[in-house]
């Protein structure tokens, strides 16, 4: 019997029996066994797996853009291990994919090494200057000035990305910086064929960055139009500051020619950073936010992230539900998670922040016994009005572009990275004669107490501006163990939208069992307690979405959330990693 055949017939919609049959030599018993299959054939269409991801049995790399991907698959087939992949890509990322990727923003790191028993995290997030006050983005009546926060100078944090990089690659990695920095500094040199997804964002940025003669001179040709698909795009200024950078190390950006770049066009514009706040911004090794779901580990990043925080308040709350047989993307579901969400946002607004330099309650939010108390406020079948939920009292004191990518090598080390500039393009303002943009992250401080910033979030006293504060982030790389063995690797860009985008990845792996790939393409949603709605991607039935909306929710329907990269190690060791189709130019690589 000709299986193959028939699995190609059992993938159509429609299924000529006859056709099969007469496309075969078959005996009578083979016929019979095509009666049998025939019968339970639909069955077997509507419950096998949608997608698929990619698989491996060595070492894995999923990243947002194919170049990036390979370069780091390059590092492991000649040997080098996970950490030095990942320093790789990212430095790649910041050349192919300058709308997210960067060494003029920052971000978070989260390092697994199963052989050790280690797990840690590398806080490069970026500072505030030591000349940034509470109210530098406000108007003399005490209003927050928006695009003071985003658009000018003043937007910009100390960047944080290229010592934090250079930081993993000393503490973690084989290989030398000159090679790792090597297939960054090509490809910004002899250029690279720019995608449609890059000919699109600087066609949609281009209002912003053309206000900028040296983002102008960088990101268009010299009639300023956009470079179209398959055209080669040279950047000579960014490969020069990357040599400094292999040359020299840290010194070779937060010192000598690139600082002084970086200081010189803050002074022509009214920026704020300085020599000494480049001279002295240093990334932290921090202990990863540890929580338990259903048997599964799950290790994320803590303060200034709130991302690993959050995620493991919602999942104890939705522990306490037998969500796997709710079904998944089900109106009970879906409600479910919004109320879990909502309540983990109500407390993300008073509690979090810098704990460098407030007390933030993390073990009180993460406790099970929290969860539990959140839990007995949820109605299985009424949503809350956020208007009438306030933050909880937990026990105890101790983007949308962004860019993830994770990373597996053969001796079980394990990578999931997030960093960013914030918005697409960060400020919109790149460094004449160092070719990188600069960030806009002061965007991510309470600008004013109360007052929602570009993500719709709210903030207090815990996240004001303060000089040489880390802003608060929702950036959540996640690593989740099985007995004590990595099992997933996964984290996703997307502002406020990355804490539940990557929650709802690891609950479509552990409750719904879904196939990594299929968890990652699967419709999404997300709450954040203000406003009050769930937002969701297309793909979530009109039936549910009026099953919620009769519960008391208000549904949005709104553009895709998130761009996950993710892997799965699967029993036997098999690697499986699934590139969010969300972002045209991600893609997983095995090897």
């Amino acid at each position: 019997m000709n299986w193959r055949i028939l699995t190609r017939f059992q993938r159509r919609k429609t299924i000529n029996y006859k056709h099969i049959i007469c496309s075969l030599s078959l005996t009578a018993a083979s016929i019979i066994s095509i009666n049998t299959w025939a019968a339970t054939a639909e069955q077997y269409i509507f419950e096998g797996d949608r997608s698929l991801p990619v698989e491996s049995s060595k070492a894995m790399v999923v990243t947002s853009h194919t170049l990036a991907t390979k370069v780091a698959v390059d590092v492991l087939n000649e040997g080098g291990n996970a950490i030095d992949a990942a320093v790789t890509a990212a430095f790649a990322l910041a050349v192919t994919q300058p709308r997210s990727g960067n060494i003029g923003g920052g971000g978070f790191m989260l390092i697994s090494k199963d052989k050790d028993k280690l797990i840690e995290t590398i806080d490069y997030r970026e500072k505030a200057p030591a000349a940034a006050t509470p109210t530098m983005f406000q108007d003399k009546e005490g209003n927050v000035v928006q695009n003071r926060s985003r658009f000018t100078h003043k937007a910009a944090g100390v960047p944080g990305t290229v010592a934090g990089l250079l930081m993993a690659l000393k503490r973690h990695g084989t290989i030398s910086r000159e090679r790792a920095l090597a297939p960054a500094i090509a490809l910004a040199e002899k250029g690279f064929k720019v995608p449609p997804r890059f000919t699109k964002g600087t066609q949609d940025a281009e209002k912003m960055l053309k206000k900028w003669p040296a983002s102008l001179k960088t990101f268009y040709k010299a009639d300023g139009s956009p470079y179209q698909p398959g055209e080669l795009f040279i950047q000579k200024d960014l490969a020069e500051t990357l040599k400094r950078i292999a040359k020299e190390g840290v010194t070779g950006f937060y010192e000598g020619k690139t600082a002084d770049l970086i200081v010189e066009e803050m002074q022509r514009h009214d920026g704020l950073m300085t020599h000494d706040d480049l001279k002295n911004y240093k990334p932290a090794i921090r202990k990863p936010v540890h929580g338990t779901y259903r048997g599964y580990d799950i290790y994320s990043m803590p303060t200034p992230s709130s991302g690993g925080i959050h995620i493991v308040q919602i999942l104890n709350i939705l522990e306490g539900y037998p969500i796997g047989s709710y079904g998944f993307n089900s109106a009970k579901t879906i409600h479910l998670m919004a109320e879990a969400m909502k309540r983990a946002y109500a407390d993300r607004a008073t509690y979090l922040g810098d704990s460098d330099f407030v007390k933030v309650p993390t073990k009180g939010l993460i406790d099970k016994k929290y969860a539990k108390t959140l839990r007995k406020q949820i109605s299985l079948d009424k949503a809350t009005p956020s208007k009438d939920l306030k933050p909880g009292t937990p026990p105890g004191y101790e983007s949308n572009e962004t860019t993830h990518f994770s990373i597996i090598d053969q001796w079980g080390n394990a990578v999931a990275n997030t960093y960013t500039i914030n918005f697409s393009y960060g400020s919109g303002i790149v460094v004449d004669g160092a070719g990188f943009l600069l960030n806009n992250e002061m965007d991510d401080f309470s600008a004013k107490t109360g007052e929602p910033n570009a993500y719709g979030l709210i903030g207090s006293d815990a996240n004001k501006v303060e000089p040489n504060k880390r802003m608060l982030s929702s950036m959540s790389p996640t690593i989740v163990k099985k007995e004590g063995k990595n099992f997933l690797i996964t984290g996703s860009p997307g502002g406020s939208r990355i804490i539940t985008t990557t929650l709802q990845v690891i609950m479509n792996v552990i409750d719904h069992k879904l196939n990594v790939q299929t968890a990652v393409n699967s419709p999404r949603i997300h709450h954040q307690w203000l406003p009050d709605e769930i937002r969701v991607e297309q793909g979530i039935s009109p039936d549910t979405v009026k099953i919620l909306e009769s519960m008391g929710h208000t549904v949005s329907k709104k553009p895709a959330m998130g761009a996950i990269q993710s892997i799965l190690v699967g029993p036997d060791g098999t690697l499986y990693g699934a590139a969010d189709p969300r972002r045209s130019t991600s893609s997983a690589m095995g090897l």
